[in-house]
C-alpha cells in the first residue's frame, strides 16, 4: 500500500513501531495474535481518505520492543495512552480485534476520555465466562495454555518451517475465507521469526492467565460497564468465539451497537475489509 509512513515512537519506556497513513479524525488500530500492524492494511487503504490511521505493533510484536516478562491488556493500554501523548492526540477512535479487544477494554476503563468511540471484532470479554473452557471448546482453546510454556518458544521457533506451520495453522483455521492471508503469509511468518517475537506474543497469554482462570471458575470480579459508545461486529463463522457468546456484551458495554458480521471467520477485518471499513467509518460518522 502506498502512502504508509513507518515511525518509531517512544512510549511508556519502549520504542513502538507504528504504521500511519491518511488524513482526518484519528483511529488507533489494535491487532490481535498472531498478527501485527500489517493485518490492518486492507482496512487502512479503504479509510485513508476519511481518517488518519495509526496501526502500532503492540509491545512484543512486530518491530516494537519486547517485554521482559508477562505483558497484559492493562500494560498495553498504558502503552497506547503514552503513544497518543507522543503523537499529540488527545482523543481517538479505537478499533481492535482479539488481543486488541482486550486492550480496548482496559483502555476504555482506565482512560475513557481518550476514546472517541470503540469498534471491536471478535474478542474475549467477561460475559463469556465458563463457556470458554466448556468440553466442546477444548480443541479450540488449547493454544492459550501451550503459549504460556517455555517449551512453546523452543518448539515453534525450532525453524522457520515450524514457525510457519504454527502461525499458519491459526491464520487458516480461524478464517472462514481460507485465502485471507495468502498474499501476506510470508510477511507474517517473517514477523514471528524475528528474535523475541514468539515470546513477545506469548507474553500476553502469560499475563492474561489468572484473569482467564477466574473467568472460567465464575469468580471474576464484577466491573462497571464501559460507557464509551461501542460498535461490535462479531463474525458468523468464528471457530473459537461463537456468535452466541455475544449475549452478555450489554453487561460490559452500556452504549452498544451489536450486529453479526456474515460470511467471515475470526478475522473480519482481513476476510472482508470492504465491509469492515464500512462498519468502522459508518459508526464514527454516526456518533460524530
Amino acid at each position: 500500500m502506498d502512502g504508509v509512513e513507518h515511525l518509531t515512537i517512544r512510549a511508556n519506556g519502549a520504542d513502538l513501531h507504528v504504521a500511519r497513513c491518511g488524513t482526518g479524525a484519528p483511529l488507533l488500530l489494535l491487532h490481535g495474535w498472531p498478527e501485527f500492524w500489517l493485518t490492518w492494511e486492507p482496512v487502512m487503504a479503504r479509510l485513508a481518505d476519511r481518517h488518519t490511521l495509526i496501526a502500532p505493533d503492540l509491545r512484543g510484536f512486530g518491530d516494537s520492543d519486547k517485554p521482559a516478562g508477562p505483558f497484559g491488556p492493562a500494560d498495553h493500554a498504558a502503552d497506547m495512552v503514552s503513544l497518543l501523548d507522543s503523537l499529540g492526540i488527545a482523543r481517538a477512535g479505537i478499533v481492535g480485534h482479539d488481543v486488541g479487544g482486550a486492550v480496548i477494554q482496559a483502555l476504555a476503563r482506565a482512560n475513557p476520555e481518550r476514546c472517541a468511540g470503540l469498534v471491536l471484532f471478535d474478542f474475549v470479554y467477561p460475559g463469556i465466562g465458563p463457556r470458554l473452557g466448556a468440553p466442546d471448546r477444548l480443541n479450540e482453546i488449547w493454544y492459550q495454555s501451550f503459549n504460556q510454556m517455555d517449551l512453546a518458544v523452543q518448539l515453534v521457533g525450532a525453524s522457520r518451517e515450524s514457525c510457519a506451520a504454527y502461525i499458519g495453522h491459526f491464520l487458516r483455521h480461524w478464517s472462514h475465507r481460507k485465502d485471507a492471508f495468502d498474499d501476506v503469509f510470508d510477511a507474517f511468518v517473517d514477523a514471528y521469526w524475528k528474535p523475541g517475537n514468539l515470546a513477545g506474543g506469548f507474553a500476553h497469554y502469560r499475563a492474561a492467565h489468572a484473569g482467564r482462570v477466574a473467568m472460567l471458575k465464575g469468580e471474576a470480579p464484577p466491573l462497571p460497564p464501559i460507557t464509551v459508545p461501542t460498535c461490535v461486529r462479531w463474525a458468523e463463522h468464528d471457530p473459537i468465539f461463537p456468535y452466541a457468546w455475544t449475549d452478555r456484551l450489554g453487561e460490559t458495554f452500556s452504549d452498544l451497537d451489536l450486529a453479526p458480521f456474515p460470511g467471515v471467520g475470526h478475522f473480519p477485518h482481513r476476510e472482508d475489509p470492504e465491509r469492515a471499513a464500512e462498519a468502522i467509518a459508518g459508526f464514527f460518522a454516526r456518533i460524530g
